[in-house]
């Protein structure tokens, strides 16, 4: 997978949502190409979009399995399986640095945005 980061996102403050100090264990992590800017790079996606997944986790619940898409500078979360929910659509994805401390809204299975803190950008 050379040329991806692992990124690691994690529940941030979501006080509305039950999450008043975030939740660790509830998160996602994710493999995609970062430009010097700590940005998604749209280019090397398509030339390596069957290993950009995503993989999400919450309390209580297993693991689901995804890829990692997009539309113009649309970025989403897709599962191809029904019990793992719709797309996850991730707001303004394209103009986020994917670094540690930086945040992202992410509407799970069609709900209540949620914001998640990137916990970890590692090259592998």
């Amino acid at each position: 997978m050379s040329g991806l980061t692992r990124i690691i996102l994690r529940l941030g403050r979501n006080p509305e949502a039950g999450a008043p100090e975030g939740d660790d264990h509830h998160g996602y992590v994710i493999f995609a190409p970062l430009d010097t800017d700590g940005r998604l790079d749209a280019a090397m996606w398509a030339a390596h979009k069957r290993d950009c997944t995503v993989r999400r986790f919450r309390p209580g619940e297993a693991p689901s399995d995804g890829w990692l898409r997009h539309r113009g500078d649309h970025w989403f979360f897709w599962y191809d399986e029904a019990d793992e929910g719709p797309a996850e659509d991730v707001e303004n994805l394209a103009a986020h640095r994917l670094a540690p401390g930086e945040y992202v809204t992410i509407r799970e299975g069609g709900g209540a945005p949620l914001t998640f803190r990137v916990a970890e950008a590692q090259a592998v």
